[in-house]
C-alpha cells in the first residue's frame, strides 16, 4: 500500500507534521560529506519546491555548512514568499562553537540568535540538541549546560517545543529519561538494514514523544545502490551490509517496486514513527520523494524484507 500524505500528531506537542519530513543537509553544500557542491540558487530553488509540495516539514541545523549556510539559504526562500507559509512545520537545531567547540547555555542561546537572523524568524516551534555525543551527558545536564539553556528558551516563548536529535540510542534514551523533551530524532539507525532504534522510538511514541526518523536510506546504499554507495551512515561497514542490499533490491525488483520505495516506506508504514527525514539536494527530489511515496508495496514484500536484514551485532549503537 501507499503512505497517505495527511498530517499527523507529532507526539503530544500540539504540532501536526506530514510523514514525510525534508532534510537540508545537502543544500548547505557540503561536499565533504556528500561528494558535490550545490550552488545557492539550486538550494533556495528546491526549499520553494518544498513550499509548493503537499510536505509541511523541514530540518535544517545551525551546523548545516559554513556560517550556517543551510540556514541562510533557507531564510532567503521563506523572505521570496512573504514569510514561512501557512501550517508549515520548520526545525533547526542547536550546535557547538564551530571553532572553539563550546556547548555551554550560553551557545545555545548564541546559536538561536543566529539562526533566527538567517532564518528571518522571530520564534522557533521545534527545536533541537543536536548530536549530544559531542559532549558528555554530565556536561549536557549541568546547570550551565545546553538542557538548562534548551528549556529557558522554552519557558520564555522563544521556543515552542524542543527534542533532542542524534545517533547513539543508548545516549538519547539517557535525554528523554530527563523528561525535558518533547521530541527525539535519531538517524540511520530503523532502516531496512538497522533496527537499533526500534525499542526506543516504541517507548518515547508510548510516553506521547514525538518520534522523527531521519536517513531511511542509510546515507544512500538503499537509494543508490551498493555498487554506486556500499557505504552505510557514511561509514564503512562489514561487507554482508552490501550483499543484503543487493539482495533486497533484487526483492524489489521481482515486484516492480523501487528499493527506495520501500526503505523510505518502511519507516513511513510504522506506527510509531511520526514522520521520516529525508534529504534532498535539488528541487526535482521533492516529487521523486512524493513518486516513491505513492508506489503499492505488496505486503508479502516486508515479510521477505525483514529476512534479509543484516543481524544484530552489524547495527550501529
Amino acid at each position: 500500500m501507499s503512505i497517505p500524505l495527511a498530517p499527523r500528531p507529532l507526539g503530544d506537542t500540539g504540532i501536526l507534521v506530514t510523514p514525510v519530513c525534508i532534510g537540508t543537509s545537502p543544500l548547505a553544500s557540503m561536499a565533504r560529506l556528500y561528494g558535490y557542491e550545490v550552488e545557492e540558487e539550486r538550494a533556495i530553488a528546491a526549499v520553494e519546491a518544498v513550499f509548493d509540495s503537499p510536505i509541511r516539514f523541514l530540518d535544517t541545523s545551525n551546523g548545516y555548512g559554513e556560517h550556517g549556510e543551510s540556514e541562510k539559504r533557507i531564510g532567503a526562500a521563506i523572505r521570496r514568499r512573504g514569510g514561512l507559509p501557512e501550517g508549515f512545520v520548520l526545525a533547526t537545531k542547536v550546535d557547538p562553537d564551530p571553532e572553539t567547540g563550546d556547548f555551554s547555555g550560553a551557545r545555545v542561546r548564541a546559536s538561536v540568535e543566529e539562526s533566527l537572523e538567517r532564518l528571518g524568524l522571530d520564534h522557533l516551534e521545534l527545536l533541537y540538541l543536536h548530536d549530544p555525543e559531542r559532549i558528555t551527558f554530565e556536561e549536557g545536564m549541568a546547570p550551565d549546560g545546553p538542557v538548562t539553556a534548551l528549556d529557558a528558551l522554552r519557558e520564555s516563548g522563544l521556543v515552542d517545543h524542543i527534542g533532542v536529535a542524534g545517533g547513539p540510542v543508548h545516549l538519547l534514551r539517557r535525554y528523554l529519561d530527563t523528561d525535558v523533551f518533547e521530541v527525539v530524532l535519531s538517524h540511520n539507525r530503523y532502516t531496512l538494514m538497522d533496527r537499533s532504534a526500534e525499542d526506543l522510538f516504541q517507548d518515547a511514541a508510548e510516553r506521547g514523544v514525538g518520534v522523527v526518523n531521519a536517513a531511511p536510506y542509510g546515507g544512500g546504499i538503499l537509494v543508490k545502490g551498493p555498487e554506486a554507495q556500499p557505504k552505510y551512515a557514511y561509514g564503512e561497514r562489514d561487507g554482508l551490509i552490501a550483499e543484503r542490499a543487493r539482495a533486497m533490491r533484487e526483492a524489489c525488483e521481482a515486484r516492480g517496486v523501487p528499493l527506495a520505495a520501500a526503505a523510505l516506506q518502511f519507516s513511513a508504514r510504522a506506527s510509531f514513527v511520526d514522520s521520516t527525514v529525508v534529504g534532498i539536494s535539488s528541487a526535482g527530489r521533492v516529487g521523486q520523494t512524493l513518486a516513491l511515496l505513492a508506489v503499492d508495496v505488496p505486503d508479502d514484500l516486508w515479510d521477505e524484507l525483514a529476512a534479509l536484514t543484516p543481524p544484530r551485532e552489524l547495527w550501529l549503537d
